[in-house]
């Protein structure tokens, strides 16, 4: 396979690996009269703290960057290519892989509400299917919301567009102790998700996603952020670091990719929606699943 398609292979699995949309599974114990003031106060400093990282959503409806993509082999060897990300708020995430020097585009990977398209211009191969009707997405609860906020850099919770102040309840933080890097989690069915937040700024660093299975063991995804930057009223993170460990396959796989922004805007002079050609023929998602496999 060669450097584009694993590229577009490994992004394709950073994505597939492990988020999801399940409803949320969220219990509440109850406190004895002794512990109520202590607990009361307790869950408005969680609360307080809680919003903070909430607020520190960007507020933009579009993020345009131009980027530089990084995938790391299994032998350590680094490919890098320059690319495009794309974001129009609730309504697409477009990852584009250009040809170095140049600036053609070779691959396209885009999220929308509805649907998910991967396309390969060196051989003008395309793949479009709802989150429904392909089987690896639709079983692990995977959709749009969730890779959204994985991109944004932002909260999560499963089957909501937005995250609003009374949701906040749901989600744990352990604001106890002198650390500056908070723990914010919440476990959904079979995935459980972990933020680590600073207590000052609420700014989250990494997100972690588990997916555990009965079958394959628990596969993760970890996404760290870093030099966060001015965008707005509010700071976004230039640096992204994807980690994805996998056992799925029957013997445990890591894979690492990167991708750092060179400029930003909130450009808004674009398509949100790729139309191809006639020249471009629908492959099966298992043609693209299986190149995965041979990574």
């Amino acid at each position: 396979m060669n450097a584009t398609k694993i590229i577009i292979a490994s992004v394709l699995a950073a994505t597939l690996t492990a988020c999801g949309s399940q409803k949320a599974a969220v219990s509440s114990a109850g406190g004895s009269p002794k512990t109520d003031v202590t607990s009361k106060n307790d869950d408005k400093a969680r609360i307080d703290f809680l919003d903070k990282v909430n607020d520190n959503a960007s507020y933009q409806k579009n993020i345009s960057a131009s980027i530089t993509f990084k995938l790391t082999q299994g032998n350590g060897k680094e490919i890098s290519v320059p690319g495009q990300l794309r974001m129009r708020k609730d309504q697409v995430i477009r990852l584009s892989l250009q040809v170095p020097i140049l600036g053609t585009e070779v691959g396209r990977i885009e999220f929308a509400k509805n649907y998910v398209l991967f396309v390969d211009r060196m051989h003008k191969e395309y793949v479009k299917a709802s989150y429904k009707d392909v089987g690896f997405l639709r079983d692990n609860g995977i959709d749009f919301y969730s890779l959204q906020a994985l991109f944004w850099n932002k909260l999560l919770l499963p089957g909501k567009a937005i995250v609003g102040y009374t949701d906040l309840d749901k989600f744990s933080a352990n604001i106890s102790g002198s650390s500056q890097q908070i723990p914010v989690s919440l476990t959904s069915g079979k995935l459980t998700y972990t933020w680590t937040a600073d207590r000052t700024t609420g700014l989250i660093s990494k997100t972690r996603v588990d997916y555990s299975s009965q079958g394959h063991g628990t596969s993760s995804l970890t996404w760290d952020y870093s030099k966060f930057t001015n965008f707005g009223s509010k700071k976004f993170p230039y640096s992204n670091q994807l980690t994805i460990v996998t056992p799925a396959t029957g013997k445990t796989k890591t894979m690492k990719a990167s991708y750092e922004i060179n400029t930003i805007s909130t450009s808004s002079d674009w398509d949100a929606t790729t139309t191809l050609s006639d020249k471009y023929k629908q492959v099966s998602v298992e043609e693209i699943l299986g190149k995965l496999s041979n990574i």
